[in-house]
């Protein structure tokens, strides 16, 4: 697709590696902290499209990750000399088209992208609390005798994948596998029997170090999984929790953690979320949903 903006032609394409500095410079532009590694990351599991004007810049950009069932959009974001022209609309609707009508896609929005995501059709549906913590203050570990954690090892690939399926809705093998190559730590938790009951990632980003996904049968063991990665880490840490939390997010804010943001959950192609089953104590980001 061409768009004219005052006689300069824009051009819509996939975008990829070669164009990964001018998607960090736009990224930098509006405050968001995409670094080489996330995109590296949302580029093997998803598609970025975005569109380049006449000297090969990059001017907006809109990413899909693609699981079995679901995806997600992310990463809308439209350069400040080129708004106004409906490029973010046209990006975030070719991630659309990308996949067929049948996959449940969600997208985590801003409070300025809601009007758009409304006139494309997406529906509100739930949010999610985004909690920053520069203090971290060690919980009082809860005595748990049965349960023990453990750095990922490969062996665990097949058990992470089957509990964060249950937890998240959809089969994400590919951004699994992605993630936890780019992970600062994953830890594993296993039960007396030695079966994998949750596992915790940990990304550090230009700004934060981000934990998430935190997949967990309770408060307690997601509780032990952030204490385990944010005690190896000494500055500021964000993590992303699902609403229906309450509980948890008690535990959060004990460690130090705010909430700053409340963002809503938006979905098209369905009126409701997938099947969880409560499990999901943090996601991995917000591209990702």
């Amino acid at each position: 697709m061409m768009i004219l903006n005052d006689e300069e032609l824009l051009s819509l394409v996939q975008l990829n590696k070669n164009d990964v500095s001018d998607l960090i410079k736009l990224s930098d532009s509006i405050g968001w902290d995409y670094d080489e590694k996330e995109i590296a990351t949302i580029m093997r599991s998803g598609k970025i499209y975005g569109h380049k004007n006449c000297n090969g810049k990059v001017v907006s950009s809109a990413a899909i990750i693609t699981y079995d069932t679901a995806a997600s959009i992310g990463m809308v974001i439209v350069d400040k000399a080129y708004r106004g022209l409906g490029l973010g609309k046209d990006a975030t609707l070719k991630c659309i088209d990308s996949v067929p009508n049948t996959v449940s896609i969600m997208l985590i929005a801003t409070k300025e992208g809601i009007p758009l995501y409304e006139k494309i059709g997406f529906k509100t549906i739930n949010s999610v609390h985004k909690y920053l913590c520069e203090n971290y203050k060690p919980g009082k570990s809860p005595e748990i005798s049965d349960v023990i954690l453990e750095d990922f090892n490969n062996i665990h690939f097949n058990s992470v994948i089957n509990i964060d399926e249950k937890a998240f809705g959809a089969r994400r093998s590919s951004f699994l596998y992605n993630r936890i190559i780019q992970s600062e730590n994953c830890i594993v938790a296993k039960d007396y029997k030695n079966n994998v009951i949750g596992y915790g990632a940990a990304i550090l980003g230009p700004e934060n170090l981000i934990l998430g996904p935190i997949v967990a049968p309770d408060n307690k063991v997601a509780a032990l999984l952030v204490n385990s990665l944010a005690s190896r880490h000494q500055g500021k840490l964000r993590v992303d929790v699902p609403s229906g939390k309450e509980s948890f997010m008690i535990v959060l804010q004990e460690m130090g953690f705010m909430m700053v943001n409340n963002p809503p959950i938006m979905i098209i192609n369905s009126s409701t979320m997938p099947i969880r089953n409560n499990t999901l104590f943090g996601i991995a980001a917000q591209v990702f949903g």
